[in-house]
């Protein structure tokens, strides 16, 4: 064989090596990702071609379907629908065939659509009988009671914010709630129009409708930080009834840090309890307390309680807390951020999953459980797959530490005002006005209120943070009614 046909025939062996490189990798690495790509036509009508699993909620022995889906007779089979949409979108996202899927129908999309490993016995089952093929179903450890006293409290009056409600002894997730919310419905529908339009609608609203406050948006928490100090404080060898400053105002890098009062904190110059300045919420003993702990023993309690966490599920993810900047989330910048971060400002910024997650813990004896929103995984007949696991992610701080602080949040609710307060239940509680903007003297604050109870015997942890639009607005003035009618949802009129 002469050169010149040497060449070509290595020339061709290579382009068809090539090709069966390109091949393998398109068919074998590149599969999955083409299969699941919200282009192709072909998945998105074999998905529409099932009957999608179902996203639920238990109340007692009573099933209540959030999201479901009905036959119709266009090429796509089956039609998503969502009951009670909007109030419960942060739970479960939407499913579009222009714009994919958010919440639990993108993270629980293998059991909803009946793809998952899990599914497979049934998936068989299905072959050989001729059925058609359905997806499993979602059961949520969501108490419907609560969810619904949350989101109507929230928009029956006009707030911007979340309200996010735990189970202190298992991380179950009560109750998550976004405000303003948007209606999935007109996402999910077969008219490609209407979904346009919705689309549209709610990206242009400047208020964010479609923006998951609870786990996606973080927030300075002002005074309800107080906890993280008062713990780091507690866990540093101090008690609720050690003396800690009253001053009425503290230098910090040329301006001054005043009480809420502008005056001595309970009107004492010479220094009050730690129970005292908590319950009183008094700016100048955190600041100094936080300074005299130091950034770092500050920043290691802080993270005990998940703060600096990046990798949190629920199983959406969950966006970082910080006590720093963004790049250096448990560093604290210098000596007068230091000060400014015992009172939950500066660089603070924490979601209401996590402060709620703080709350829960301090109820749960110092112990922090996993948030998790699905109870169980079921088959198309609503028979048990698998089932949620309590999931301990260590202890933030001593049982005797917990009590401390549980008896200091005690003598917080008893000093806050707003509706909603209950004869014979004891609440722990703090609230939190927490200052934003370039302008913060003239900028409405985020207004914050967290609390557990029966004190004793804690059934339920709950944040809230409102959006003011009041520069005079305050947590106790705002978010307690709401966080108190969450808590009596959830603990019903046996409280």
């Amino acid at each position: 064989m002469n050169t010149p046909l040497r060449r070509v025939g290595l020339a061709m062996l290579g382009m068809i090596v090539l090709l069966l490189a390109n091949a393998t990798y398109i068919q074998i690495i590149k599969a999955d990702d083409y299969r699941k790509d919200s282009r192709n036509q072909r998945v998105l009508l074999e998905e529409y071609s099932r009957e999608r699993g179902k996203i639920l909620a238990r109340v007692g022995n009573q099933v209540q379907i959030l999201a479901t889906v009905s036959p119709t007779n266009d090429r796509l089979r089956y039609l998503r629908q969502y009951n009670n949409g909007p109030m419960y979108a942060p739970v479960t996202g939407y499913y579009s065939v222009r714009y994919g899927a958010n919440g639990l129908e993108r993270t629980e999309d293998e059991i909803l659509n009946g793809s998952d490993d899990r599914l497979f016995v049934r998936r068989l089952s299905d072959l050989i009988t001729g059925r058609d093929p359905r997806g499993g179903n979602i059961e949520l450890t969501v108490n419907p009671a609560a969810q619904q006293a949350a989101y109507q409290a929230m928009e029956k009056a006009g707030y911007a914010g979340s309200v996010v409600a735990l189970n202190p002894k298992t991380g179950e997730i009560l109750a998550m709630v976004s405000t303003p919310s948007y209606d999935p419905n007109p996402l999910s529908a077969h008219d490609g129009s209407a979904q346009e339009k919705a689309w549209s609608a709610n990206n242009a609203d400047k208020r964010k409708p479609m923006l998951n406050r609870a786990i996606s948006e973080t927030y300075a928490p002002g005074s309800t930080f107080k906890l993280v100090v008062a713990a780091a404080a507690l866990e540093d060898g101090k008690s609720k009834d050690d003396l800690v400053t009253s001053a009425d105002k503290i230098t910090v890098g040329g301006s001054e840090l005043r009480n809420y009062n502008r005056g001595f904190c309970a009107g004492q110059p010479n220094g009050v309890t730690m129970e005292t300045a908590l319950s009183l919420s008094c700016n100048t003993a955190f600041a100094q307390l936080a300074h005299d702990m130091g950034a770092d023993k500050l920043g290691k309690q802080a993270a005990k309680f998940g703060i600096g966490e990046d990798s949190l599920t629920v199983p959406m993810t969950v966006v970082q807390s910080c006590i720093g900047p963004r790049a250096n989330c448990l560093t604290i910048a210098d000596n007068a951020a230091l000060y400014q971060s015992g009172i939950g400002q500066r660089d603070v910024r924490l979601s209401p999953m996590q402060n709620a997650e703080i709350v829960a813990s301090i109820a749960n004896g110092g112990e922090r459980m996993r948030p998790q929103l699905v109870k169980s995984v079921l088959a198309p007949d609503l028979s048990e797959i698998s089932r949620f696991d309590e999931d301990s992610l260590g202890r933030v701080m001593s049982r005797g530490s917990a009590d401390q602080l549980r008896d200091m949040m005690i003598q917080s609710e008893a000093k806050t005002g707003g509706d909603g307060k209950r004869d014979g239940l004891t609440v722990a509680s703090k609230t939190g006005t927490a200052e934003t903007g370039n302008d913060p003297k003239n900028t409405p604050p985020f207004a914050w209120y967290v609390a557990f109870a029966p004190a004793d015997d804690p059934k339920v942890a709950v944040a809230v943070v409102v959006e003011s639009q009041d520069v005079a607005a305050t947590g106790g003035k705002l978010s307690a009614a709401i966080g108190r009618a969450t808590i009596n949802a959830v603990l019903g009129g046996g409280g």
